[in-house]
């Protein structure tokens, strides 16, 4: 097998421009994705809202969506375009979620996911998510339940050092643990 080279990832804020391609990511993500109509009022209208997109090249691959709701930051919805997961993409951009979180003033991190969707638990539990209960029948699609994932307090040492951590390239990391 031969190794990937790490991949250039850029995050930014998301514009009314790249909202085709982030429906082109919803629809290959979600069963019942959002209308293209939505991302634009959210950007246009929604206060509470920021949105995110990461490019490879000038290509955009993933985005995410994040309201804060008083002190709590709320990941809305997360997506990577399926040919492009499994490659840093999704850390790149919860990376840069987290430290617009703490930017725009959140105490904390929320979010719901899929009990099915092992893979996002994953990554979600890498930058400090834990579960903290159920949304009963939470999906209208298939009435899967919803876990309820939280952060530890965004300023909390343990947290900084955690996305501190997570921040500094992996061959890095490998050298920094004990």
């Amino acid at each position: 097998m031969v190794a990937r080279p790490p991949l250039k990832v850029a995050v930014s804020p998301m514009t009314a421009a790249d909202i085709p391609a982030v429906h082109v990511i919803e629809q290959a993500s979600f069963r019942t994705p959002w209308p293209a109509y939505a991302f634009r009022q959210e950007l246009e209208t929604n206060r509470l809202a920021r949105y995110l997109v990461a490019r490879v090249g000038d290509e955009v691959v993933a985005y995410a969506g994040v309201w804060l709701m008083v002190d709590e930051a709320h990941i809305t919805t997360f997506a990577v375009i399926p040919g492009w997961r499994r490659r840093g993409i999704g850390s790149a951009l919860l990376q840069a979620v987290m430290d617009l979180a703490i930017e725009m003033g959140a105490v904390e991190g929320t979010l719901e996911v899929r009990l099915s969707n092992l893979e996002a638990r994953r990554l979600y539990e890498k930058y400090g998510f834990r579960p903290v209960g159920v949304r009963p029948r939470y999906y209208s699609d298939n009435g899967e339940d919803a876990l309820i994932m939280t952060t530890d307090r965004l300023d909390s040492p343990r947290m900084r050092e955690r996305l501190d951590r997570l921040r500094m390239p992996e061959a890095s990391r490998q050298k920094a643990k004990p």
